[in-house]
């Protein structure tokens, strides 16, 4: 999510966001512009309207929304493959730190069978050539009935990340085995996603 002729934007040296050193430099040198520093709005409401469920975050960053979670009871996992960005969230969760782990989404056990996997910032983060093993994962993971809900970044981008995807990509990558159910307009979004956010919600078939 960087882009070197801009100036403010540090002399990064890894530049495969395939790998955790990409995302570890980033945390470290504090350049996170799709961190929102904060829980988004239309995910309180989606946590408003359920019972507590078994959460996954992959790629949780900061992690605000395990937090969120974890203080009112809800069984929460959220996970990073970097290892500075496990440390900002273990850091910023306190007590609740043991919900954070450090491991690759593509390769994680969680310790329940998820109701629900929160989407924030993860697909995007990835690219393209990986598109096709995150709906395999989300598949394998997720049971008949459960939900994969969040934040997706619509609309093809020259370079990432943020890697944008085509709705007809989202769909070819999520109808075999998911039904589309919710499909919201976001409003209030950092400048990073704003205007090209879409709240889904998805159920496993």
């Amino acid at each position: 999510m960087s882009d070197p002729t801009t100036p403010d934007v540090p002399d990064f040296e890894n530049r495969d966001p395939n790998s955790p050193g990409f995302w570890d430099e980033r945390f470290v040198q504090h350049y996170t512009p799709w961190d929102q520093a904060g829980v988004p709005e239309m995910f309180t409401r989606f946590v408003a309207s359920r019972g507590a469920q078994n959460v996954l975050i992959p790629g949780c960053g900061s992690a605000y929304e395990a937090l969120y979670l974890a203080e009112r009871g809800w069984p929460v996992r959220a996970i990073d493959f970097s290892a500075a960005a496990v440390e900002a969230a273990r850091a910023q969760l306190g007590a609740h730190a043991r919900v954070v782990e450090e491991a690759d989404f593509f390769a994680y056990a969680p310790p329940f069978s998820p109701d629900w996997i929160y989407e924030r910032a993860f697909l995007c983060a990835l690219p393209k050539n990986r598109w096709q093993d995150y709906a395999a994962r989300m598949a394998a993971l997720l049971k008949p009935g459960a939900l994969l809900a969040g934040f997706f970044f619509i609309g093809a981008t020259p370079k990432g990340p943020p890697f944008g995807i085509e709705r007809d990509e989202l769909n070819a990558l999520l109808l075999p085995s998911f039904a589309l159910i919710e499909d919201h307009e976001v409003t209030g979004s950092i400048p990073v996603f704003a205007g090209r956010e879409r709240w889904m919600t998805w159920r496993r078939i």
